[in-house]
């Protein structure tokens, strides 16, 4: 393999590669269609009918109504304002002020759930999770009875150890409860259905640079009638919801990601979980050491993450580079601060053996080439740096 020439990229769940569909949607929206999307004039309109056809794209992608789709600068943007907004209305109209978690959601939704409680006086409950990284339903059951619960965030499927949470039962239990139900579904955008309904949720956030689309743009599934009090305000825009003028082209490219994403979805992830196996089961077999983080079964098809004995991440990364493959450790959002894994802590890894945690995720450009030539050289990288 010419390195020089093509880098194999195993870290789609980091971000993925624009899709050319989607330049081309956003290209015209760059510049001949260039209007505010707020404004009365055919030039406006023009902008504002592309606005207006994305949202019924996305709606009809997961199942929603067309007014139940607001659009956000990115996923973390839309778990921000999923959990302030929703929180802090509930509180103003039901006094519930308890706000129930996970122990390994995304900084998005643990940061500003820790920030409600410690600024805002919410009160907040984590449940923990077990060894493959899921609650246990007869604890949300437990949290729940507790009463004053204002809203539940449990992500739909994790960014660094893949495992995907049960939310369809985890969505019964809350509406039994009246408790509206928030997921972080950013990382399952594009690999699992995102049904609204099915899923049971009356708030969903995704991001678009997870499906192939643009980076900088996402946004927020909120139910009609789901009380909901704006973080960002200004001007009347998405209904009042969200104020700042829309990023057009973005917002069109996102559509379009996410349309072709969902069309090709049930046999792109068939292919991509035969990888995703040949991958996982040569690394256990071929590393003695390494072992599977996160659920066996119930992950995501292009996940596979790892704990490899006798080897920290970064040299193992740095030499997986040099050799043309692109991985990471875990969440990008926080590989670059370098602290210990706070999802690998939540299952129980001690904080020595999760300095070796490794995270491939694979995507549409990855080829049975590519796995055999990980398969190849990992195993090797491994040996050179444990000796």
């Amino acid at each position: 393999m010419d390195t020089k020439q093509r880098t194999i990229y195993m870290d789609h769940a980091a971000t993925t590669p624009v899709r050319a569909e989607a330049v081309e949607a956003m290209l015209p929206y760059f510049g001949e269609v260039y209007g505010n999307p707020s404004s009365i004039h055919t030039v406006g309109r023009q902008a504002n009918a592309a606005l207006t056809q994305a949202r019924r794209t996305i709606a009809a992608t997961v199942g929603a109504r067309p007014s139940e789709i607001i659009f956000t600068g990115c996923g973390s943007e839309s778990d921000n304002a999923a959990l302030r907004g929703i929180a802090l209305a509930r509180r103003e109209r039901t006094g519930a002020q308890r706000i129930i978690t996970s122990a390994v959601e995304h900084h998005a939704v643990l940061t500003t759930a820790e920030s409600l409680r410690d600024h805002s006086g919410f009160a907040l409950t984590v449940l923990p999770v077990d060894g493959d990284g899921l609650i246990a339903l007869d604890d949300l059951d437990a949290a729940l009875a507790g009463g004053d619960v204002a809203l539940v965030s449990i992500m739909l499927a994790n960014n660094e150890i893949g495992t995907i949470m049960p939310l369809a039962a985890i969505g019964a239990r809350c509406r039994s409860a009246g408790v509206p139900l928030h997921t972080d579904a950013v990382q399952a955008g594009g690999k699992l259905a995102l049904d609204v309904e099915t899923l049971g949720v009356d708030a969903l956030s995704a991001g678009a640079h997870k499906f192939y689309g643009p980076k900088g743009v996402g946004f927020l599934y909120l139910r009609n009638g789901t009380p909901f009090l704006p973080v960002q305000t200004g001007g009347g825009h998405e209904g009042g919801r969200r104020a700042g003028t829309e990023n057009v082209p973005l917002i069109v490219g996102m559509a379009a990601a996410l349309a072709l994403a969902e069309a090709e979805r049930e046999q792109e992830m068939a292919r991509q979980r035969t990888l995703r196996d040949q991958l996982i089961g040569g690394i256990l077999e071929g590393i003695e050491g390494a072992r599977l983080t996160g659920a066996a079964a119930q992950r995501l098809d292009n996940h596979a993450s790892f704990l490899i004995e006798g080897v920290e991440a970064e040299g193992v990364l740095i030499a997986l580079d040099m050799a043309g493959v692109a991985a990471s450790s875990g969440s990008a959002c926080t590989s670059a601060a370098q602290r210990p894994s706070h999802v690998l802590e939540a299952i129980g890894v001690p904080a020595r053996a999760a300095a070796s945690g490794l995270r491939l995720s694979l995507g549409r450009g990855t080829t049975p080439a590519d796995v055999a030539y990980v398969l190849e050289k990992l195993p090797q990288i491994v040996a050179r740096i444990r000796n």
